[in-house]
Formats: C-alpha cells, structure tokens, sequence
C-alpha cells in the first residue's frame, strides 16, 4: 500500500513517521506513543486486538487509542497512489472526538425463553439451551419425546407482544386435553378410533367423532375434559425463539429479543444463550413536542415518521398532539428523523452537529490535501462495511478495481439516520456527490424515503442550475455490485459551489436547511424565482382560494409552523413561506376546502417575508358600527342560515349585529317571547 507521509502530514498538520510493521518489530515506537498522553490513531483495524494486548502490557501507557481502516478502504485499489487526499481525510476523521454519551434505554431479562413450534422442533432448540435458559414449549403440533422435561403450553395464539424481558403471550386453551395433566402415557392415542389424537398430545377435533375412549383411558391422570369451557391465560417472558413459517412480527424490524430459527443456524441459539443479564443502547431520538406537526385539535396532519418506521416503534396520539416513540422497540435507524419536516424527530447518536462536523473535517481535509471532486460514500456499519472491506481484499488480489481515490467512505449506524439536510450541507462543505450504499438489510420504506428525499434536494440544485447528478442509491448485495458501481461514479460530472460553506450544522434541522440553501443560492449559476418541488418536500407555499375562503383563520391556529399568521388590526390572511412544512394541516382543518399545497422552493428574500394570501373588508355591526367580523363569513353565514325556520325576519337581522347588540336587540323588542312571561 503505497503512503506518502509528508503530503498526509502536511493535510493533517502533524509531523508522521512512515510504519510498516508497527505491531510487531516496530512496536517500540508504539509503546512510546502511548505512553505520551496524547491521543493515537492506529490506521491499522486488522490488529485491533494484537495493539490492545501490548497497551495492556505497557507500563505508563496512559493515551486513549483509535483505530481506523486505511487499507480497504483505498490503500487497497488500483488507483491507490492517487488516494493520499482520501486517506488524510479518513485520517482527520478518526481525530474527530467521540460523540456525545445520550441516555440509555435498559432491558432487563432473567432467561425466561418462550419456544412456539411443532414439539419435537421445539424441544430439540430448548436442548441447546435449557441449560441455561429457563424454557417454556408452546407446541404447534409434531411429536414430542416421552420424558417430559419443560413445562409445555398449548391451544390457540391470541397475541404476542413486547421486547427483550417484557413479552406478554396471550393465548387461549381450547382443546380437551390439558397439557399440564397429561402424563404422556400415550394410552389415550392407543384408544381413540379415529386417530385424532397425536403425540403432540391435542385432539383434532375435525376428526373427532365423540366416541370418548380416551376419556376411559385418561381416568387416572383426567387429563382430558370436553367440557372444559375455552380459558384465555397470559404470561410473561424475557425472549422468544419462533420456529414457524411466519413471523409473529409483521414488520421489517422485529423487537429486540424474537429470534426466528431454521433448525440449521447454530449461531441464533448461540445468541440466545448470551442474553441473561442487563442490556443498555442508546436512545437514538430527541423529540420536541412544540415543533411536531403531526395534529393540531385532533387533526392529523404529517404523519411521515409513523409511516416509515420499520419496527412499529411510533404511534399517534393525535388527542394530544403528539406523537408517542416506544424506546424498548426502536431500533436506531434514524428514518423517523430524516422524513421529520418540522425536525421535532432528530437523531442523537450521534447528533446532526457531531454528523455535521465529521463530513466538515473529511471534504475539508481532502481539498487541502489535494484532493478534486470528492464523493461520500454513506454505508451502514455491518453489511455496508462488510462490503468495502470485501472489495478492498479483492482489489488487492488484483479482482476488482476497489474504492475509488475520490470516494470516501463513512459508516453509519444506519443509511437512514442521514438526509437532506446533511445532504444538502455535504455539497455545500464541497462533496461533488454524495452517495449512499444500500443492501437487503434496509426496509423497503427505508429506500422510498430515501427515493423521496433524494429527489427533492436534486430538484433543488439542478433548479439552481447546479447540473449533474448529486445524490444517488447505490444498491450493493456483494461486493463485486459495489465495485461496478463504484466505477460508473467516475464517468459522472457534477457542478458544485465555486466555495466551500463554512458553517456549522445546527441542532435544528430547518436551521441546517436555511443555512445550506444560503450558501447554495448565493453561489448559484441560475436564480430562478421558485423551484418546482416533488410532493415530498419539506419547503413549499399554499394556494388559498378567495372564492370559499372566509377569513375564519382556523387555518392559523392549526398551523404549528407559525407559517400561517392573522393580522390584528385587519381581516388579512398572511403566509411566511421560509416557516412551510408542507404537513397539510391547514387544508385538512379549513372548513371550506379553500386551500391546497404548493410544493416548491421560492428562491430570493421574499421567502422569508410576510405576504397577505386573502383579505377582505371588515363588516360592520348595522346597530352600532362596530366591526365584530369579516364581510366574507358574516354573508356566508346569512346565506346558509336564510332559509332557517329559527332565523326569519328580525332574527336574521340579529345576524348582522356584534355580540352586545344582538343581546340588547332581544331584550328591547317588545314581539319576543321571554321566560319570565312563562
């Protein structure tokens, strides 16, 4: 792997000293290294273990160590000469400090295993683990050993639910023999002359004919009764190992805690017997209640966080205006997050400022090295990894092309926690394209968000005039599919800002968002007046029809984004582009149907200044002159109530009067009918 210490120094700001051997004959200078203080990389993960065990064995070795992987990554490559920019780049990534501790979410089990499967299935699983796990059978036919020796539930599943160490099985006993009584004796299956009994010890009742023998068999255990009424029991358990067909899960990602075992893997049960004890991961999620557009009285509006996540996690309590995550059932992808409009959903592990700051470092690191036209390769941290480093042995074998010098690979810990916003920033600190690696491990609905997003922030540049193709799905199943995809990035152009943006990611999504749109706007070789946007976009206007609308300004108290403003002194209706979701809400909540969404992008300051959509002259009481309403709404009004039996007459000209003046009009006339006459 060819290494040019001064030009990655030069990048890095640091003196290097060229390695080839330093965990073996040159483990000295390690050793020194860390018994400086200072922080160390080693760009070396194959070691990992081999430099830990001589930290240990160091004395006064006191400096904290980071790894990171060099070789595969584009040492390893036909074109590995040209990658000093991509390597320095990695190189100041892993300087970067760690991400910030989060809470944690903990699960607690104590080994209480649930095996659902054909008997004799489920009682060869529980023998590889019985030893450590207490296990309870919940037999779906098949036969079973004679010796008894777990506790074996049966009858029909109602319902299965929770995670690691809080399952609640449901489940109703409706068959005649009872599982607990039966001492298997098997004198039952030898009377019954129908054969409905097997050896899983249930009777089928579709071949049952009521001749009762192994009732007269069963007389000394009574383990079978035909009639015992249907019993609904409940029990709780730590894990479940499901050995049918389907899932009891209808979801991409199920709880943490379910396995599902063919009878071949071995290393499934091999996981089972390690979850004893206490589990703690992060809480993956910020959620802020005030920036939510998901309802407002009861209305739902953006609902694309509960749509899009895989494992079932969020669900809507519109009544509180609000959304509800389940930490027990999330698992970390950061869907949610990216899809949120309003960013009431953000990512904290790590935060967009910690994500931020790395694609900062790396495109900033390799444009001082040298570097042109660099590409970020976004791929998850198991299979996407799995594959660069699949590819990066092959290149070195001479195979397949590699990485590319001009590709940069960073790991998430999941595709889906990274989107427009970081996206859009990644092009502004000077990616020429930014590309995320997807296998068969991402949800179908995690690749149609990423579809949608993507999408949206292309129509955005190339509506600046920015041309090319920024942002691009990179399917990958083997590495030889990233190795061919890889390569045709290299015959792609890209126009990108003429300067790089020197802005820091913000906490808050919609603040990323404008301070990348400012940078690419300002630089931009188009400036259009509006960008025509797909209809999953987060920026956008709305259309207010002034035929139905009547000023009622219900359209303002449901708009959570403060998007939509009343005017105090005047009926006027008055929009703040720049403040958009694009969640609905106001045109669900009209009662007129009055408005619909504008998906698109305006382009200059009168995006963020305040315009009037309606407006109509006030009405005024025809008693005292005070204006109590809107010309608009007062007529309308009358119009719907005119034919009324309850408002003829007088009392329809109580329609045209304030509040104070209908009440005094009542109570002078002399024709109206009062309760103290009664």
């Amino acid at each position: 792997m060819p290494l040019q210490e001064k030009i990655l120094g030069a990048a890095l700001g640091e003196e290097l000293q060229l390695h080839s051997s330093l965990c073996r004959r040159e483990a000295g200078d390690f050793q020194r290294a860390i018994q400086s203080g200072a922080e160390v990389v080693v760009a070396c993960t194959q070691e990992r273990r081999l430099f830990g065990e001589i930290g240990e064995q160091t004395e006064g070795a006191v400096s904290p160590i980071k790894f990171v992987n060099i070789r595969e990554t584009g040492g390893w490559s036909r074109d590995a000469s040209n990658a000093m920019p991509k390597l320095a780049a990695l190189l100041a990534a892993a300087h970067l400090p760690d991400p910030e501790p989060v809470p944690t979410v903990t699960y607690k089990s104590s080994g209480r295993l649930l095996v659902i499967g054909a008997l004799e299935q489920a009682e060869r699983a529980a023998s590889f683990v019985g030893d450590v796990l207490d296990v309870t059978l919940f037999t779906q036919g098949g036969a079973g050993a004679q010796e008894r020796r777990y506790p074996v539930l049966g009858g029909r599943i109602d319902s299965l639910q929770g995670w690691l160490g809080a399952f609640e099985l449901k489940w109703s006993h409706d068959n005649p023999i009872d599982l607990d009584l039966c001492t298997r004796c098997n004198a039952c299956v030898a009377a019954c002359p129908e054969s409905a009994i097997g050896l899983d010890y249930q009777i089928d009742m579709g071949k049952c004919t009521s001749h009762r023998a192994c009732v007269k068999a069963c007389d000394a255990a009574g383990a079978i009764d035909f009639a015992r009424e249907p019993e609904a029991f409940s029990e709780h358990f730590d894990l479940v190992l499901d050995l049918r067909g389907e899932t009891a899960f209808a979801r991409h990602a199920p709880p943490q805690g379910y396995f599902r075992w063919n009878g071949q893997d071995l290393g499934t049960l091999l996981k089972l017997r390690e979850m004893v004890g206490e589990f703690d991961k992060p809480r993956f999620f910020d959620y802020k209640q005030k920036l939510c557009a998901h309802s407002r009285n009861e209305t739902v509006g953006c609902k694309a966080c509960i749509d899009v996540c895989s494992a079932q996690a969020i669900s809507s309590e519109k009544s509180r205006q609000r959304i509800k995550v389940n930490p027990s059932l999330c698992v970390g992808c950061g869907a949610c997050t990216t899809v949120c409009p309003t960013g009431a959903l953000t990512y904290a592990y790590p935060r967009a400022g910690e994500q931020g700051l790395k694609f900062k470092t790396v495109l900033s690191t390799y444009a001082k090295a040298g570097g042109k036209a660099p590409v970020l390769l976004l791929h998850s941290q198991e299979r996407g990894q799995q594959l660069v480093e699949e590819l990066g042995r092959a290149a070195q074998l001479k195979k397949a092309q590699g990485v590319p010098a001009h590709v940069i690979p960073l790991a998430l810990w999941h595709t889906a926690s990274v989107g427009a916003d970081l996206w859009l920033s990644a092009v502004a600190f000077g990616a020429s394209q930014v590309c995320v690696a997807v296998t068969n491990e991402e949800a179908p609905q995690y690749i149609d968000s990423l579809k949608a997003q993507m999408a949206v922030a292309q129509a955005i540049l190339n509506g600046l005039g920015y041309t090319g193709i920024h942002f691009q799905l990179l399917w990958a199943d083997s590495a030889q599919q990233l190795d061919i995809g890889l390569q045709a990035l290299a015959q792609t152009r890209q126009q990108t800002p003429a300067a790089a943006a020197r802005f820091a990611v913000s906490a808050e999504k919609r603040g990323t968002l404008e301070l990348a749109l400012d940078h690419l706007v300002e630089l931009a070789p188009a400036r259009p007046h509006a960008i025509e946007l797909p209809a999953a976009s987060p920026f956008g206007a709305i259309a207010v029809d002034k035929d139905k609308c009547t000023l009622c300004l219900s359209c303002v108290s449901a708009c959570p984004a403060g998007a939509l403003q009343d005017n105090p002194e005047l009926p006027q209706l008055r929009f703040i582009e720049k403040n958009c979701v694009q969640c609905g809400l106001c045109a669900t909540t009209c009662p007129e149907d009055a408005i619909t969404l504008q998906p698109r992008l305006l382009v200059g300051p009168g995006r963020k200044a305040a315009r009037v959509l309606n407006e109509t002259p006030p009405y005024a009481c025809i008693r005292c002159a005070r204006p109590f309403g809107t010309l608009k709404a007062i007529e309308s009004m009358i119009g719907k109530l005119a034919g009324h039996s309850m408002f003829q007459g007088a009392a329809l000209e109580r329609l045209k009067m304030c509040g104070d003046c209908r009440v005094i009009d009542i109570h002078s006339a002399r024709d109206e009918v009062k309760i103290t006459d009664l």
